[in-house]
């Protein structure tokens, strides 16, 4: 009780003597500094009330609400591009994060890379500067290596370059952050994972003209689409028209 007492009267005391909050904390050296792990997700820019971002992650915030607010997608990439200057992983700016801090409190110098503008980033120049969305993409993957997803932008990303083994390869390390196992079946009773995948792959092949693997990924298409449908469900009876193709006299069971 004493000391709760004695902790009032000194902030009291510090308080009358013109200190503001926060002079505690930098005055003193035993205070540990707070690590600077960036909120990943979108803050309303209004309620932050910055005037000029400062810093990697207000540019950050910046670019999003001039994204998903103000659907001025020039000002984005710029906000984006100067967050990322001021976190790059390149220039030492920011640092991998690949286990957890020794203590708490502890300071982390460089900043952690932000995963968030990288994958804004990435989707806004797949088009019109697929390279340069490539590499945002490595980087976001050495971030956080089980992100769902990243694997299969850059697929997409490299089938629109031509790229077609680069495109399979990506495609199919997303299939692998989620396999579907034994134990798997047996709970959910999925057979395959991730219809988008194999629709796409099952367009490479066919633009490669590799029938057989075209087939193979039509069948996990329907396998996978059996439980889970498909975002764009007119695409399952053209797998299924497509596979008949290859099967005329087929007494394959449908999904």
């Amino acid at each position: 009780m004493k000391a709760v007492i004695a902790c009032f009267l000194f902030g009291a005391l510090a308080w009358g003597q013109g200190y503001k909050p926060g002079d505690f904390q930098t005055s003193n050296p035993s205070y540990p500094k707070r690590n600077p792990f960036y909120f990943e997700g979108r803050v309303d820019w209004e309620i932050l009330k910055i005037d000029q971002p400062a810093n990697a992650w207000e540019f950050a915030q910046r670019g999003i609400h001039k994204q998903d607010d103000l659907e001025d997608i020039p000002g984005a990439v710029a906000d984006y591009r100067r967050s990322l200057s001021l976190n790059s992983l390149k220039e030492g700016s920011c640092q991998l994060i690949l286990k957890a801090p020794a203590g708490f409190g502890q300071s982390v110098d460089p900043p952690p890379c932000m995963l968030t503008v990288r994958l804004r980033l990435a989707n806004l120049l797949k088009i019109s500067e697929p390279g340069t969305a490539i590499l945002l993409l490595s980087e976001a993957a050495q971030i956080d290596p089980l992100r769902l997803g990243v694997n299969a932008l850059k697929g997409e990303i490299y089938a629109g370059m031509g790229l077609s083994d680069q495109a399979i390869t990506a495609y199919r390390a997303e299939l692998a952050l989620s396999p579907v196992t034994e134990l798997s079946k047996r709970f959910t009773g999925d057979e395959a994972n991730n219809a988008h995948v194999h629709w796409a792959l099952a367009g490479i092949y066919k633009r490669t003209e590799q029938p057989d693997q075209e087939a193979a990924e039509l069948e996990l298409y329907l396998q996978a689409t059996k439980w889970h449908s498909d975002t764009y469900p007119w695409r399952i009876q053209v797998a299924r028209t497509r596979l008949d193709r290859f099967r005329p006299k087929s007494t394959m069971s449908r999904p």
